[in-house]
């Protein structure tokens, strides 16, 4: 089909030209002797003007018609500085109606009013919408950059197996049936985490991989069944050599894509994280840090916070939020009261600050003295309002970090035209899971532990930690990556750290341990969350809004109504009976 230019790049300059366009139909309006066709392709929109010589051509025409248009451009007499090309517009002289539409069940414009159900179920019309393309396109960019960058700085690009064996990582694995093996069955990969460390013991040394991934797990906003990650692996590195390279990266794809030079990226441990935030993927971009009152309260007569502190790792912690005291009424303070519960939180303390004297839930019951502490301690001004929470320290610093962010959200504390980037460090190596009764590994089984605490990971694994680190950015966990374990003694050791037996440890990853009998190099890895990435660079918080073909939160397909039913016959083919 001819077409001699896209509809968006035509300016000013190409006035006088004669031109041929294509594109769906975005608006049409009547004006008697005069037609008015905005004529949409996927470089944008351009107006097109239709006079009573060629009006029986387009008397039929309706919006998502496809239209050939071939016609001189012309400056436009009444500019619309809206539009990239709002100071030109085509003046018809033969229109081509290619293909005809019917009433579409959604508004395909940059705006629309469609529910995301409606979005998701005809998606391939909700994809011509301008802001889905435009993520579309910045994802492309995204590849393509990393791809560059990685291939300038000696990493190859291997594809791994699609079809593996399910091994345990964490999460559910999607399962495949295998026809040619009755009651076999092979597993989707949750990440190419075996693979790539056999490309190192295969010698490949630098790898990436833009790689499809796939978990059975719970959905949220910025997750998916079915998700891509920018895999990395390295040999003979440390974690410094690994965060260069991901840093390099970074500031490459935001130089180029953001025009934003970043600074070195900051450093903190898991447990300052904890601390300081409350989550092990902080949001930096605004203060409000939490503070640690087990120092004020250590003589306190206040039955709860006493009976707190005389637990092990019992705790009182606050947050501040400045000059907000009057911005909170007794009910949004109750509705706070039930967010933190959510958290484990039994109970939230809070207190305001008027002209040098502290008011709230628990100033009837606080010594003088504790009062004057806490002001100096807090240095507080008044309008402060405070929030206390007393527990177990890892219940009081989540829940206090929960509430963090969303007091810096309703406050809009936060610059949303800022990128912070946050190396966390030093995770535990093992965290103890309730259902099973038993330590697992935090991480995976193949993170190496900290030179210094191999000799405890069964005398003390609670205070084991590991060379494992996520790279956060503005409050999301953009990766996780970790040094691994290359000595095969090492990693026995941490099988029988998480009560998995050899036995159990070679049924389940015989191949790969058989691997590390042949000369295993030291290495280290990350794999970057590619849909999260492109979320944070496009503005959204919806992982949605970046996939072409995503799937909802209960994991289904409204487009294509999949999951679905199988006939009979497949099932037997595969050796499957379905319970009833």
């Amino acid at each position: 089909m001819k077409r001699t230019h896209n509809n968006g790049e035509l300016r000013l300059a190409n006035a006088g030209e004669h031109v041929t366009v294509v594109g769906w139909v975005a608006r049409r309006r009547n004006l008697g002797a005069l037609v008015f066709i905005d004529l949409r392709d996927r470089s944008g929109i351009v107006q097109i003007t239709v006079d009573e010589k060629l009006a029986e051509q387009v008397k039929d025409v309706r919006n998502e018609y496809i239209l050939q248009v071939e016609g001189k451009v012309v400056e436009r007499q009444d500019k619309n500085p809206k539009m990239a090309t709002g100071e030109i517009e085509i003046y018809a002289e033969n229109v081509n109606i290619v293909n005809t539409a019917e009433t579409t069940p959604m508004i395909i414009a940059e705006e629309t009013d469609a529910l995301e159900d409606t979005r998701l179920k005809y998606r391939y019309l909700d994809l011509r919408r301008a802001p889905i393309q435009n993520n579309l396109i910045l994802r492309h960019k995204v590849t393509m950059l990393t791809r560059n960058y990685l291939s300038d700085h000696g990493f190859i690009e291997v594809e791994t197996p699609i079809l593996c064996k399910s091994t345990p990582e964490g999460a559910r694995d999607y399962l495949v049936p295998s026809r040619i093996f009755k009651g076999k069955f092979f597993a989707l990969p949750q990440s190419p985490q075996i693979y790539k460390q056999l490309l190192m013991v295969g010698g490949i040394e630098k790898y990436f991989q833009i790689a499809r991934c796939f978990r059975d797990e719970d959905l949220r906003a910025d997750r998916q069944p079915e998700f891509t990650q920018i895999d990395i692996e390295m040999s003979f590195v440390d974690e410094e050599q690994v965060w260069t390279v991901v840093e390099g990266l970074m500031k490459e794809i935001f130089r180029n894509l953001k025009n934003v030079e970043l600074d070195a990226f900051p450093r903190l441990t898991y447990n300052e994280c904890m601390a300081r935030y409350g989550s092990d993927k902080p949001d930096t971009r605004f203060d409000m840090e939490i503070q640690n009152l087990n120092a004020v309260f250590k003589d306190t007569e206040f039955t709860v916070f006493k009976n707190v502190l005389e637990q092990p790792k019992g705790m009182v912690g606050a947050i501040v939020a400045a000059q907000a005291a009057d911005r909170f009424s007794r009910k949004d303070i109750d509705k706070l009261q039930e967010f933190v519960k959510i958290y484990g939180a039994k109970a939230l303390a809070w207190l305001k600050m008027s002209q040098g004297e502290l008011s709230g839930s628990v100033a009837k019951v606080l010594k003088p003295e504790e009062k004057n502490a806490l002001i100096e301690t807090l240095g507080l001004k008044d309008n402060d309002l405070i929030f206390m929470i007393a527990d177990k320290a890892k219940v009081a610093q989540t829940a206090l970090g929960a509430l963090r962010v969303k007091l810096g959200r309703q406050l809009n504390l936060i610059d949303e035209n800022r990128y912070n980037f946050l190396w966390v460090t030093n995770f535990p190596m093992f965290e103890y899971s309730e259902e099973e009764q038993r330590y697992v590994a935090a991480h995976h089984p193949f993170t190496s532990p900290n030179l210094e605490d191999v000799d405890k990971l069964m005398s003390d694994p609670e205070n084991c930690y590991s060379r494992a680190y996520d790279l956060v950015l503005n409050g999301y966990e953009l990766l996780s990556g970790s040094i691994r374990i290359h000595d095969q003694h090492v990693q026995e050791k941490v099988f029988e750290a998480i009560g998995m037996s050899m036995e159990e440890a070679r049924e389940k990853f015989g191949f790969f341990i058989d691997a590390f009998r042949y000369g295993t190099p030291p290495h280290g890895g990350v794999g970057i969350g590619l849909e999260r990435l492109v979320m944070i660079l496009a503005g959204t918080d919806n992982i949605r809004d970046v996939v072409a073909f995503p799937k909802t939160a209960s994991a289904s397909d409204l487009m294509s109504e999949a999951p679905n039913t199988v006939d009979e016959k497949q099932l037997k083919e595969l050796h499957i009976a379905l319970e009833k």
